[in-house]
């Protein structure tokens, strides 16, 4: 059983970043799918879109410094962890490098290593989104955990991934061709190794490039991570049918505005959306 003592603490502070105007939840009001099938989830945007959600380019890095009154600790001598200013439940957490990396860059086994740290206390859904192509707001390399207590089911889409780990889905999937999925290993002492692992595994399989030989993979992509499995999806554009996509549109999380086809959603399911996302090839 996991302790979620930094989850305990992740609410505390946030409920006092709230009072302090740090922290400014999305006011939204949800509206799940009808037929389990579609496996998804749309959230409709009360107030205007944060400018997070649109603007991606030069601008303050507001990762350095970053605003102490999000800070929930350090994570280690590289990592930190912080709430999103713009959280889409209370205790989503960001965990940031300290000095400035690429979102874009290759990830390394030190990022792995802190995502562990914080796993093995709070563990849910993690998520990472490459560059703007792949759904990011901002450069500074970030990684996102929506935290999870253990029977809790970790996103809606949750099943179809497990079903892909176990090859069932894998022809009539629209998506599929553009997914790599490895299971977690359970030994604690090396899953950080392992997943590293995993990563680069799947980095080859699905044509990012060599690691050693160019400084950013070659295609955009995302990352979820739940304590059953690491899924890499690649890309080729951040949105469809009006909706912006990053990766929680792949774990079934949809966030519509006045421009989102909502229609197409319902009618159709996620995978008419995310097929007009996804950078499709053949795997090697």
């Amino acid at each position: 059983m996991k302790s979620e003592l930094i989850w305990s603490k992740a609410l505390e502070i946030s409920r006092k970043a709230i009072d302090c105007g740090a922290l400014i939840p999305l006011k939204t009001f949800k509206n799940n799918s009808v037929d389990r099938s579609y496996d998804f989830e749309i959230r409709f945007l009360k107030d205007p879109i944060p400018k997070y959600l649109i603007e991606y380019g030069p601008k303050r890095n507001p990762f350095i410094p970053w605003d102490i009154r999000l800070e929930i600790q350090p994570i280690n001598d590289k990592h930190t962890l912080i709430l999103n200013k713009y959280p889409v439940q209370l205790g989503h957490m960001l965990l940031i490098t300290n000095k400035w990396k690429p979102q874009n860059g290759w990830l390394n086994e030190d990022d792995f290593d802190s995502i562990i740290n914080v796993d093995n206390d709070t563990t849910g859904l993690w998520f990472f989104n490459s560059s703007k192509e792949a759904g990011a707001s901002q450069p500074h390399r970030h990684f996102q955990l929506l935290p999870r207590h253990k029977n809790e089911r970790v996103c809606p889409r949750y099943e179809w991934f497990c079903s892909l780990l176990n090859n069932k889905k894998n022809n009539i999937s629209q998506i599929s061709d553009c997914i790599s999925i490895k299971p977690r290993n359970k030994n604690k002492e090396s899953d950080s190794r392992d997943l590293f692992i995993s990563y680069m595994s799947m980095i080859k399989e699905m044509n990012l490039g060599e690691i050693d030989i160019i400084n950013k993979p070659l295609k955009p992509y995302n990352l979820l991570i739940t304590p059953e499995w690491i899924a890499l999806i690649t890309r080729k554009t951040d949105r469809s049918h009006g909706f912006s996509i990053n990766a929680l549109g792949f774990a079934g999380y949809f966030l519509a505005t006045k421009e989102s086809d909502v229609d197409a959603l319902i009618q159709f399911g996620p995978e008419k959306i995310l097929k007009d996302v996804i950078e499709q090839e053949n795997k090697i």
